[in-house]
């Protein structure tokens, strides 16, 4: 045997041996889990379906609205149905330990059923966020604009979506989601948060919203802002806890400001200025800025 093949066997036999003996469990034969493809579909026939003539192909043209609607909600319906099944019922020896009761045919059909009787309420609550971008933007040309280009909606639009699911406990989707939208605009929002309506992400990229985080309404945070824990090192002990922030209504948030601790609340009305580092409650109507001497020059010195 040559020194290549030699050390291919090696290798080969050592990799075997981790699959065996590693403490995470790996996926076994017969293990499947849901499909990015198929969940950034759901995503993009989702957006299709609730903002029709800005992302749809041809084949809605002449369809009667209801047509459209049914049509997109049955596809919707058929991809979510299979990949919430794959989620919560792959069961093996190496799921041990996962609750397997939400992954019965019922417990599927009702979970499907429930997201899709919350799509009108989730259209009018993305729609309002639609006009908080507009009236929050003097960049902004149109509402239309905002659906169509900002990355801080789409965002918003992923997360609302998976938010929806988290709430019944349906495992790996909700993440893979809002992942999904984090690699494309750079803003990371956990779909465990609760945010209210009328929310703005301008500009956005780096903005990091963490599991636990309480916002109200008509929030407008800006790019690089933390709402995240005080410390992690407790890990999974944490899990379930009150970790991140409460932003309560009407407050802007600039860039940079890290707001961090699950007991930290924003009082309604207040402004957070740039790069602002905050672990304590802030009271209502309160202004908070970090302000940096400018740089100034006598009129003996060079220039």
């Amino acid at each position: 045997m040559t020194d290549r093949l030699s050390r291919l066997n090696e290798t080969v036999r050592a990799i075997h041996e981790n699959y065996n003996t590693s403490p995470v469990p790996l996926l076994r034969p017969g293990c499947l889990l849901p499909s990015r493809d198929v969940i950034v579909q759901i995503l993009d026939e989702l957006r299709v379906l609730l903002f029709p003539g800005y992302f749809d192909d041809s084949d809605g043209e002449g369809m009667p609205a209801e047509h459209f609607i049914g049509y997109h909600l049955a596809n919707i319906e058929n991809k979510l149905r299979e990949q919430i099944a794959l989620a919560t019922s792959y069961g093996c020896g190496c799921c041990e330990g996962r609750d397997r009761s939400l992954g019965t045919p019922e417990q599927v059909a009702r979970i499907c059923a429930e997201f899709i009787g919350e799509l009108p309420r989730l259209q009018r609550m993305l729609l309002k966020d639609v006009q908080a971008g507009y009236d929050g933007d003097p960049a902004a040309s149109s509402p239309e604009e905002v659906i169509f280009c900002y990355p801080g909606f789409y965002a918003i639009f992923v997360y609302r979506i998976a938010h929806e699911l988290y709430l019944r406990r349906v495992p790996f989707i909700p993440r893979m989601m809002t992942e999904h939208a984090h690699g494309l605009t750079g803003i990371d929002i956990h779909a465990g948060a609760t945010i209210g309506q009328s929310f703005f992400i301008d500009h956005g990229t780096g903005v990091v919203i963490g599991e636990t985080t309480e916002i109200g309404d008509h929030v407008k945070l800006y790019q690089g802002v933390t709402l995240g824990a005080l410390s992690l090192r407790a890990g999974q002990k944490l899990a379930g806890k009150k970790r991140h922030p409460t932003v309560e209504d009407n407050v802007t948030i600039y860039s940079g400001a890290s707001i961090l601790g699950g007991e930290t609340v924003i009082g309604e009305g207040s402004v957070i200025g740039g790069n602002a580092f905050i672990t304590a409650s802030v009271p209502k109507f309160t202004k908070v800025s970090v302000q940096t001497p400018a740089l100034t020059f006598r009129s003996d010195e060079k220039r």
